[in-house]
């Protein structure tokens, strides 16, 4: 026993915090493991996109036509503003000889217009209707252009033949016939300026800028007229 007044000694403990267990160093394998597991996410990822994104090989050759189509048609165009340049050249005789022989009044023209001229003018009429013969196919607008110059030659072509017919006849039915004349001359050269025009816009859209390939006409006709743009500009 204890002495009286002893209390038995007590054995102080202390009481130390558990250190917690070292962490276990990843391994070299589960390292690999993992960049290799976000390589081929990051591949796979960029698959998709790329097969989404990728033009198809329908789109690739819808591509490859327009491409193909617009070269062509620029083509065209240059073409067929030298061919409009070389028909109006050789119409302007023609519009001369029917100013002269279709005054703008209606009345007969003068006696100096011989059968020699009127069949000079049929004859360059028909060279030019025959220029503008199995057109090649463009782009709309293109082929707007060249079909309506196409329809204005053939427009006065008709012209020389009902002013040579009229020729032939007298009195009111020769009146009528200078008359019908007259107004396909007039229609022939409206017609020409809307495929002018025409030829303009698709000029300046090709990058040729604006080509001015009109025929002279007369206030009041109604037709078309050029703007005042200068040749070669892009300005619209």
């Amino acid at each position: 026993m204890s002495a009286p007044g002893n209390r038995p000694q007590e054995v102080a403990t202390i009481n130390r915090p558990r250190q917690p267990a070292p962490a276990r160093p990843a391994t070299r394998g589960r390292v690999l493991a993992l960049a290799f597991a976000f390589a081929l996410g990051a591949l796979v990822a960029g698959g998709v996109v790329f097969g989404v994104t990728r033009p198809s090989s329908i789109e690739q050759a819808a591509d490859r036509i327009r491409a193909e189509s617009a070269l062509r048609d620029r083509t065209q165009i240059r073409t067929l503003t030298e061919l409009a340049r070389d028909t109006r050249t050789r119409l302007l005789p023609v519009l001369d000889g029917l100013a002269l022989a279709l005054p703008g009044d209606g009345a007969a023209g003068p006696a100096a217009v011989t059968a020699a001229d009127v069949e000079k003018w049929r004859q360059a009429a028909a060279a030019a209707v025959q220029g503008f013969a199995d057109p090649p196919s463009g782009e709309t607008a293109t082929n707007v252009a060249r079909s309506s110059l196409a329809s204005a030659v053939r427009q006065f072509a008709t012209t020389v033949d009902t002013y040579t017919m009229a020729r032939d006849l007298t009195g009111p039915a020769r009146a009528a016939a200078l008359d019908l004349a007259a107004r396909q001359r007039a229609d022939a050269l409206f017609t020409w300026s809307i495929g002018a025009t025409a030829l303009d816009a698709v000029n300046i859209d090709a990058g040729y800028g604006h080509q001015h390939v009109f025929l002279p006409t007369s206030p009041g006709e109604g037709a078309l007229t050029p703007d005042t743009e200068p040749e070669g500009s892009h300005h619209q």
